[in-house]
């Protein structure tokens, strides 16, 4: 047997990262260069997309510093990007609040963010063909997108399960040039997205963490694994499908 065969290897792929700055964006971008990618991170916060960045294994890694909230910005990352072989569209953002409390302002950024801005990047990668055949589109979609919600989580659902909806019309659109796109739905991981819900006491925390059944949250690196499989090449025949990590919270 050969001890080197990987059919999870990215050797010989540039992969694309949003959100690297923390949580699962940086956990990905980490992994996706042990396995041998050339990674482009991008990233709001300078100082701690720079972490990420010197966290990367090998050589040959770019860092962009892009609020893809705005437009201008994500057609500045295209441009200075070169082609890729993958992408994993995982910036988000959350406020918690309930209906009647919703403001129009704070609907609008988590809309930006979480849906208007992975769709309008995916659309100037392709029209711009900075993705090539034979890539992989990944979306960090969530569990809440299948029906999961909790109280004040409504916005947040609302572009996830638009994102879902999003990828698998991107799927079947883009399966003409070889482009598969995919999602990962993770259940509660341990990032700062989590620890900023500073509303939610421990005690709550715990009795949340009580109903998955490995009875802990994830952690970023465990979605990340998801993430790799899909822009892998052993996921070839993989498109149009989510993949759920959540530890047996959905079944």
């Amino acid at each position: 047997m050969d001890v080197a065969y990987n059919p999870f290897s990215l050797e010989g792929k540039t992969i694309l990262v949003t959100g690297a700055s923390s949580g699962i964006g940086k956990a990905t971008a980490i992994e996706c260069s042990r396995m041998g990618a050339k990674v482009v991170i991008t990233g709001r916060n300078e100082e701690r997309l720079n972490e990420t960045f010197n966290s990367l294994e090998g050589d040959g890694h770019i860092q962009i510093l892009a609020d893809l909230s705005n437009e201008d910005d994500i057609q500045h990352l295209v441009n200075e990007i070169p082609v890729l072989n993958g992408c994993v569209n995982n910036a988000g953002y959350n406020i918690m609040s309930v209906i009647q409390f919703i403001k129009k302002d704070n609907l609008d950024h988590i809309m930006n963010v979480n849906l208007t801005a992975p769709i309008m990047l995916t659309h100037l990668l392709v029209k711009s063909k900075k993705i090539a055949k034979d890539s992989s589109i990944v979306f960090t979609s969530s569990i809440s997108a299948r029906g999961r919600n909790s109280v004040g989580n409504s916005m947040y659902s609302a572009t996830k399960g638009g994102l879902s909806s999003f990828m698998k019309n991107a799927a079947l659109e883009l399966a003409a040039k070889r482009i598969r796109c995919n999602a990962v739905l993770p259940g509660m991981v341990e990032t700062p997205l989590k620890e900023g819900k500073s509303n939610i006491t421990e005690e709550q925390w715990e009795i949340n963490r009580q109903l998955y059944p490995l009875k802990r949250f994830g952690k970023p690196e465990e979605i990340a694994y998801g993430i790799i499989y899909l822009l892998s090449d052993a996921s070839a025949w993989v498109t149009g499908t989510e993949l759920v990590i959540d530890g047996g919270m959905t079944r």
